[in-house]
């Protein structure tokens, strides 16, 4: 049997993800079956759309509440590093300047699992990321992008 793939994350991001189980399984559930039941009332199912639309939610919403199950099970927590504060890992939170001239960014690394680059959350399989993890304030670090090279110089780690 193969194993499993391990979903890092953080405490917060694992009762995120139990919340949206506890409503597929809860609410939207029920709601697909009832548009599923209206459907039918509908007659011929050969050519009726609310039916087809009502069968595909309810096979989108049975795949997610699978892969939820299996990645909450799967779940690492991510425990915080306190020995290592300047050092860039899992869970932390990282602000670096683009080289020669750029902005100062910030974004918290996290497991794919709770991923969100516009909250400022990247994946630890990230370009980035992968780049960043393990380095410290002060270092210079080429990050390899689909748009190209870029050297960050990390400024803080949290």
């Amino acid at each position: 049997m193969a194993e499993e793939k391990v979903y890092p994350m953080t405490e917060a991001g694992k009762e995120k993800l139990e919340q949206e189980l506890e409503y597929l399984k809860t609410v939207k559930r029920k709601e697909v079956v009832e548009r599923i039941k209206i459907a039918r009332s509908f007659g011929d199912l050969s050519e009726n759309s609310e039916y087809d639309s009502a069968k595909e939610e309810q096979a989108f919403v049975e795949g997610r509440i699978t892969t939820l199950e299996t990645m909450i099970r799967n779940a690492k927590i991510i425990e915080e590093d306190t020995e290592n504060s300047s050092v860039v890992s899992l869970g932390k939170s990282v602000t670096f300047v683009e080289l020669p001239d750029g902005e100062e960014e910030t974004y918290t690394i996290v497991g794919s699992a709770e991923a969100d680059p516009f909250e400022g959350r990247i994946s630890n399989d990230s370009p980035m990321a992968k780049s960043l993890i393990g380095k410290q304030i002060g270092d210079e670090v080429t990050v390899q992008t689909p748009g190209g090279d870029m050297v960050v110089k990390i400024v803080d780690v949290k």
